[in-house]
């Protein structure tokens, strides 16, 4: 409780990963050949990497939250301190250059990525312990992103998940793509991250990949199986909504039709939208419902845009009347 006003306090999610420069440009068909220069339709330069998307779209909600990262030491790395405030406080300032990530957007809404590694490079198991709470406050969430993409993190990422739970946060995690593909390695090391969290959030082809299965069923029983027990296991599918298998039940929302200007960054505004819904005490249908909501919405605008999503408005009004 809060002694000086006797409310609840209200519980924080807390995003770990990565903050990085954004810049998306699209659409290209074919892929260009070596030594030529090709024209697109559509450029935007702005503040992202997993984490980044995640807290944007959580101030959108006034939701509280925490982003737990780094930034380089060149202008890059102030402008993203400059960009996220009070949510930058306790950021450690490396001495690489901040990670610079290349969106090329194909048509259809594929994307490739051209990522240099900068100050991901330099995240490490004792940065990210140092900046959490050494005790969770009730209903905090820890949400674990984009790992593949910290080199000098992969090999204590076991250990980091477990030491988050025990200090008593519900622990999420949304893996990525990673960089060298899903060679035998990775498969374990990834495999043996779902027992360890309590919301596994990956995409359709990322469930695909791990599993080893290439339809929706088959890959479901395997993350079911291998996910902790009672573990919410959430496939992102993009156009076709989200599905999650919680505790025996599944849960299966439609996306609404929009017209896809940017789809960078989807999956992390699903996330905000979704982990935001729990947090609240929201079901897992509703919180399927608010994560695909916000992430059309994201994907719809450019510039970037985070709204409520009208659940979620409807909701608030609801309480306030």
């Amino acid at each position: 409780m809060n002694q000086q006003s006797g409310r609840p306090v209200q519980p924080t999610i807390h995003v770990i990963g990565g903050v990085t420069v954004d810049l998306i440009m699209g659409t290209v068909t074919p892929w260009p050949r070596p030594g030529t220069e090709t024209f697109v339709n559509h450029s935007e330069l702005r503040a992202g990497g997993p984490a980044g998307n995640t807290a944007l779209a959580l101030r959108a909600l006034n939701v509280k939250h925490r982003v737990i990262s780094n930034i380089g030491n060149d202008m890059f790395g102030q402008w993203l301190a400059d960009t996220f405030g009070e949510t930058s406080y306790g950021w450690q300032r490396v001495s690489s250059p901040t990670s610079i990530s290349i969106g090329i957007e194909h048509p259809g809404g594929e994307r490739s990525f051209l990522t240099a590694a900068g100050n991901l490079a330099e995240q490490t198991a004792a940065d990210i312990l140092g900046m959490l709470p050494a005790r969770a406050a009730p209903g905090d969430i820890a949400l674990l992103t984009g790992a593949f993409l910290y080199p000098a993190l992969l090999d204590s990422f076991d250990m980091v998940l477990d030491l988050i739970g025990k200090r008593g946060f519900a622990v999420a995690l949304d893996t990525g793509w990673p960089p060298d593909g899903w060679d035998a390695a990775t498969l374990t090391r990834a495999a043996s991250w779902l027992s360890r969290c309590d919301h596994v959030l990956l995409n359709e082809i990322e469930c695909f990949s791990l599993s080893g299965n290439d339809t929706i069923d088959g890959a479901a029983r395997w993350m079911i199986e291998h996910a902790k027990p009672g573990a919410a296991v959430v496939m992102k599918r993009g156009a076709q909504g989200a599905s999650a298998w919680v505790n025996g039940e599944a849960f299966h929302v439609a996306a609404p039709e929009v017209k896809v200007v940017d789809t960078t960054g989807a999956g992390d505004a699903f996330n905000a939208g979704y982990l935001s819904a729990r947090l609240s005490g929201a079901s897992f249908e509703t919180a399927l419902e608010d994560g695909v909501e916000l992430a059309s919405l994201a994907i719809a605008s450019s510039p970037r845009e985070y709204r409520q999503p009208s659940g979620r408005r409807q909701r608030a009004s609801s309480v306030g009347a």
